[in-house]
């Protein structure tokens, strides 16, 4: 696996305190993270929520052979949340695994926004619960708290080997995105005509966003976007660096699938790129201090 030299982050403040497998309690000082889960719940209808004692993850895991997409969120809790205490199956197994619908988790959180703490527990009302309990500024002296119970499943230790990151073979052409509501408004016209874009790029920083059909052929060029630098862990340089400048590599994918991403991002990411394997996958990341977005798109035969 390689790494981008430059891909820093700085410290994000906010607030949670979690017990588990009971309890997820917080004071939210920062909203941040429901645009993370508003973004999550416009690219998928049920997604994994892994815990750790210092990250949380939500994971889209359907099979890019067989044409579905991938994704992986990572959260650093210690940059969120003020308190979080966590206990998973054993010492040595320290996690949770949790299935949800992410859209039943961002209702629940939407009612946050102007919250004087918030807490979450994973409880047992006749099957396991998130528990949201919001407690609202009041004009007397009693608090006012609003509570969602949001379904969930525990996933079984021996199914977690299907929620690692997922792999990506060696990239052909890594390269930075242009303005992301820009790259939306070319798809969303191209969309219209046909159910599938072709994303090609090169190391001289250019994109290009086709749409070929027997009665039209249109093609965005980007320019100037520049390509990250990576490197691998042991210091040594990727091998794209023997790749011929102007070679384009290309992928042509479902546009349903890439302007879900587009449209449904609600990260706003200070870097935003992608990696091509030429026609087998494209591999987005949006980052913003403390959260990392991939997203995987399998290529179309």
């Amino acid at each position: 696996m390689f790494f981008p030299t430059e891909l820093q982050t700085t410290t994000l403040q906010a607030k949670l305190f979690c017990p588990v497998l009971e309890v997820l309690g917080s004071h939210l000082l920062k909203l941040y993270p429901i645009g993370v889960i508003n973004t999550i719940a416009k690219l998928a209808k049920t997604c994994t929520l892994r815990l750790t004692v210092d990250k949380l993850y939500f994971i889209l895991t359907d099979k890019v052979a067989n044409g579905g997409v991938s994704m992986w969120c990572e959260l650093s809790q210690g940059n969120f949340f003020d308190e979080f205490q966590m206990e998973g199956v054993a010492a040595e197994h320290n996690e949770i695994y949790l299935e949800l619908t992410p859209e039943n988790l961002s209702r629940a959180l939407k009612t946050a926004q102007n919250a004087k703490m918030v807490k979450i527990k994973l409880t047992n009302k006749h099957c396991p619960c998130l528990t949201v309990a919001v407690e609202l500024p009041s004009l007397s002296s009693s608090s006012r708290i609003v509570t969602h119970d949001i379904p969930v499943g525990v996933i079984p230790r021996r199914l977690w080997n299907d929620f690692r990151e997922p792999s990506v073979p060696d990239f052909d052409v890594s390269i930075y995105l242009p303005v992301l509501k820009t790259m939306k408004s070319v798809v969303e016209r191209m969309k219209n005509l046909s159910n599938c874009i072709v994303l090609e790029a090169n190391l001289n920083g250019e994109m290009n966003l086709k749409i070929e059909t027997d009665l039209v052929s249109v093609t965005t060029h980007f320019k100037g976007l520049g390509n990250p630098p990576w490197v691998s862990e042991d210091g040594s340089q990727n091998s794209t660096q023997d790749r011929d400048p102007e070679s384009m590599a290309e992928a042509r994918i479902d546009i349903r699938k890439l302007l879900q991403l587009l449209a449904g991002q609600q990260v706003n990411p200070t870097k935003a790129l992608c990696n091509i394997v030429s026609k087998r996958i494209v591999h987005f990341i949006l980052l913003h201090e403390e959260v990392s977005l991939q997203y995987f798109i399998p290529a179309l035969a």
